[in-house]
């Protein structure tokens, strides 16, 4: 299995590590790749959350579809950067783990996450629990090789309805084949959350571009998401609806709340705060 822990792993090596409190990593992002979006940036912190949490347990769990009460974007990431993470965990056992986190670059944030909270499932409904706790092993000791990762392509959105710079709709194709899919998860492959908020995030910042508000020579920039909830797991060859509502400005920021539909059930929902930034 060629993409493990390469097509969607994004924790090179665990620099320090206090077992089932708190850990620092890095991540080399490779320079090749087209981009890399602030919601990998999130991933990254997250996984290395699971890692901690994983190994506390002895890899009988995994956390899974994490509620995150905030998350602030502070800098953009770019390929051939390195994220130094960090996490520190409030709680762990087999029902879930809570935890916040940070990436940094150049010694500046890039991503915070706060008051996260993950679910535990059974890690060998995923994966190998065994090929897991080598792969702890291996980035807890010398590091795994970096520049495995070959980029991800979004997922494709078509616009079906809604009213220009107030509210809007889309469809969105989940492939039904991916890289991604053999990494997450090799036993059951799962759409990942943050890239159905990377998805959103550009569908809503489309939407606030369009409003009428925003002072000449700015233009609408995410600046943190809140009330982050999935509430199922999305399979390859999904056809979901997603929605995204502007609510009135206040001065330079607005809301946009975010949500998820598949086979007329909501998936996820999140509301985005976004900032008119000088282009």
């Amino acid at each position: 299995m060629a993409d493990h822990f390469a097509a969607f792993s994004f924790v090179d090596r665990i620099t320090e590590y206090e077992p089932g409190r708190r850990a620092r990593g890095r991540y080399a992002i490779p320079p090749r790749i087209a981009a890399f979006p602030s919601c990998l940036v999130a991933e990254a912190v997250g996984q290395l959350a699971a890692w901690v949490s994983m190994a506390h347990i002895g890899f009988r769990g995994r956390p899974v579809a994490a509620l995150a009460n905030e998350t602030r974007f502070l800098a953009e990431a770019r390929p051939g950067d390195t994220l130094d993470l960090a996490v520190d965990v409030e709680s762990c056992d087999d029902e879930a783990v809570a935890y916040g986190g940070r990436a940094m670059v150049d010694g500046n944030d890039a991503i915070e996450l706060v008051d996260c909270l993950g679910p535990m499932l059974p890690v060998e409904d995923f994966d190998s629990p065994q090929a897991m706790a080598a792969r702890f092993e291996l980035i807890l000791g010398e590091g795994a090789p970096p520049g495995r990762f070959g980029g991800v392509r979004p997922p494709t959105v078509v616009r079906t309805g809604g009213e220009r710079g107030v509210s809007a709709t889309a469809s969105l194709s989940v492939p039904e084949s991916a890289p991604f899919f053999r990494d997450h998860f090799p036993r059951r492959p799962v759409f990942p959350a943050t890239l159905l908020l990377d998805a959103q995030i550009r569908f809503a910042l489309e939407l606030a571009g369009e409003a009428a508000h925003w002072a000449a020579g700015t233009r609408p920039l995410p600046s943190r998401m809140t009330h982050v909830k999935m509430r199922a797991f999305i399979p390859p060859g999904a056809m979901l609806e997603i929605g995204a509502e502007l609510g009135p400005p206040s001065g330079s920021m607005a809301t946009v709340r975010l949500s998820a539909r598949m086979d007329d059930k909501t998936v996820a929902t999140a509301r985005l705060e976004v900032v008119a930034k000088e282009t």
